[in-house]
């Protein structure tokens, strides 16, 4: 065949034509299926990976119950409840949008609220359901239910709740939860947490999370192209939280949280022999089940705009001038220095002067000739103003921090503040000038500068009846797994052990029983006749008024003095101190006494004895 002519097909041989168009299809549909295999893996892989698993598996998750808490004797204070949550596979949503219209009309939640949860889920794997409505009522579930058909990947998630076996009792300390930000999603601790879930923000539940959180489960399961179940292919069943023990007793915690029958205020209960809180209380309180079913947004904005603070933590946030509880720290600070013995006399006339400044007493006309006895019984200022002249403020402020004053005592809570104790020192650096000799009168009254939480006033006086040990307050007695094998027990912890002379810890004593026990004590209407206990009164100014002749019922609440009552029972051989504050209750002796005589005849089993009902005058 001559190559320089064009090729003639006609002359090809039949057979011979029939192969190369055979060749030629071949190579067409080949190119055709590496085309397709191209699209299939390379342009169109992430759909068709969600095709296939969409039709195969479904990744269920089964949450962990959160641990339990319970009180010193086994009393159920924090347990769990199923709650149906909404969440949704988005593999299987070909249009959000629409959905979320849907749901948001269902759920009454704002769809710019559903679409701001929406996207914080994407972060998890596609298989992960991700949750868009916690704790919905049973009617949104039917209703969800029924119109599943125009609701594509919504599934139905039943979670463990917080549940409160008896209601509102102590949730400054055992804490609340709430929904993970994006911020704690972000910290290292909480990588295995997923949108939605919650976890502690307060208080013990926030403190012990990785004791309380347990460790979600898993169900895997084969569906259909239609999301319906075919079988389970693998379940990792779920490992509960640790269980924690208190050292409260949950029947005088109540107790405590009722005697303020709605006043503001924070009460403490230890045990004077090992710093074990045994009701510990900040009024007004909150519902913790709020939170755990999740705040309203007006629920929210009351709790912020009440004046009396309902969240604030009181009982160890709550800074107060002791008042006239101070007065156990001038004496033995005194009586230690070797100024004064409980024998020196100071005739009080009701006022005393120190340059230009008159210093008076509570008592107008005056206590008269007065002695250690008698100047705790009646909490007569003169006397401590007299002595603190001679100690000095060094001495005294050294005595309060060795009684637990002036720093945080490390109660796992956490806000806890430190109140302040202030000196020469601190005075120079603060402020850049001297301490002057008035404001030693001050301090020795438990006024001017310093500051206390009720946490560190019971555990002051708690050292009083133990002989001087300061011990570090806590809360839990000891953590269960869910064998009942005890992981952790707290044992007592001392902090100090405070250096008091015999004598002027004895002479302190029988100051301080006579403030209950004896006619003219400033606390003698709170006696228990059945059981004698030891304890002091204090008044602690909010704003000096001009005119102390005021009727105090027309003082606006938010100047009246702060009422305050430290105790430890029974006198002679302590086992339980006591500190109360009343928010602008005015007096210690009619406003914080009488609660604590409440805690301390429910401790000892005297409930139903009928005080006594002489009257006097004092703080």
């Amino acid at each position: 065949m001559n190559r320089d002519f064009p090729f003639d097909w006609q002359a090809l041989p039949q057979n011979r034509k029939r192969y190369v168009l055979a060749s030629l299809a071949a190579t067409v549909v080949f190119l055709l299926l590496l085309l397709r295999l191209w699209q299939l893996q390379i342009i169109s892989d992430e759909y068709y990976r969600t095709l296939s698993e969409k039709n195969r598996t479904r990744y269920i998750p089964i949450a962990a119950q959160r641990g339990r808490i319970f009180d010193r004797d086994g009393r159920l204070l924090a347990d769990n409840r199923p709650a149906f949550n909404v969440t949704v596979l988005r593999q299987e949503v070909e249009d959000p949008e629409l959905l979320l219209d849907r749901l948001s009309r269902f759920l009454s939640v704002d769809r710019e609220e559903l679409l701001k949860r929406w996207n914080a889920g994407k972060r998890l794997p596609r298989y992960r359901p991700i949750p868009l409505a916690w704790d919905v009522d049973r009617k949104t579930l039917e209703e969800i239910m029924e119109n599943a058909v125009d609701l594509p990947g919504v599934l139905m998630e039943t979670r463990p709740v917080r549940s409160f076996p008896l209601g509102s009792i102590a949730p400054h300390f055992l804490g609340y939860l709430g929904e993970i930000t994006e911020k704690e999603l972000g910290l290292p601790e909480f990588e295995n947490y997923r949108p939605g879930d919650v976890v502690g923000k307060a208080g013990l539940e926030k403190y012990l999370e990785a004791i309380l959180c347990g460790i979600d489960g898993e169900r895997r399961v084969e569906v259909d192209v239609k999301g319906k179940s075919m079988r389970i292919l693998k379940t990792q069943n779920p490992q509960p939280g640790n269980q924690v023990f208190l050292t409260l007793q949950a029947s005088l915690q109540q107790v405590a949280e009722q005697a303020f029958d709605g006043q503001a205020g924070a009460a403490v209960v230890i045990n004077v022999h090992s710093g074990e809180i045994l009701a510990i209380t900040s009024q007004p309180t909150f519902d913790p089940a709020q939170f755990a079913r999740g705040l309203t947004t007006s629920e929210w904005r009351d709790l912020q705009t009440n004046p009396l603070k309902p969240l604030q933590n009181r009982a160890i946030s709550g800074q107060y001038p002791p008042g006239s509880i101070f007065k156990i720290v001038t004496a033995l600070a005194a009586l230690k220095a070797g100024v004064a013995t409980p024998s020196t006399r100071v005739t009080c006339k009701g006022a005393t002067t120190v340059g230009d400044h008159t210093f008076r007493c509570w008592k107008r006309w005056g206590h008269g000739p007065t002695d250690l006895h008698k100047a705790l019984k009646e909490s007569c200022d003169v006397w401590f103003y007299k002595v603190a002249l001679d100690v000095g403020i060094d001495n005294i402020a050294a005595m309060a921090r060795e009684l637990g004053l002036g720093s945080a005592l490390g109660l796992p809570v956490g806000m806890e503040k430190s109140g302040l104790i202030p000196d020469r020192n601190w005075k120079r650096k603060r402020y850049g000038k001297s301490w002057y000799l008035g404001e030693t009168l001050n301090a020795a009254i438990g006024q001017g500068y310093i500051l206390t939480t009720p946490l560190q006033l019971a555990t002051m006086i708690a050292a009083i009846a133990n002989g001087g040990t300061v011990y570090r307050p806590h809360i839990i007695k000891h953590i269960e797994n869910n064998g009942h094998q005890t992981m952790q027990s707290v044992e007592p912890e001392i902090l100090h052990q405070a250096a008091l002379p015999a004598f002027a810890l004895d002479a302190v004593r029988e100051g301080l029983e006579a403030v209950v026990n004896e006619p003219g004590g400033t606390a003698w209407r709170s006696r228990l006749d059945e059981l004698p206990y030891a304890g002091k009164t204090g008044t602690s100014q909010v704003v000096k008024l001009r005119d102390d002749s005021r009727d105090e019922k027309l003082i606006p609440y938010r100047f009246r003095d702060h009422a305050l009552f430290a105790a430890y029972a029974p006198a002679q051989k302590p086992e339980i101190a006591v500190a109360v504050v009343v928010e602008h209750g005015s007096h210690g002796s009619s406003a914080a006494a009488p609660i604590a005589k409440a805690i301390i005849a429910h401790y000892f089993g005297l409930d139903k004895q009928t005080p006594t009902s002489q009257n006097t005058t004092g703080e």
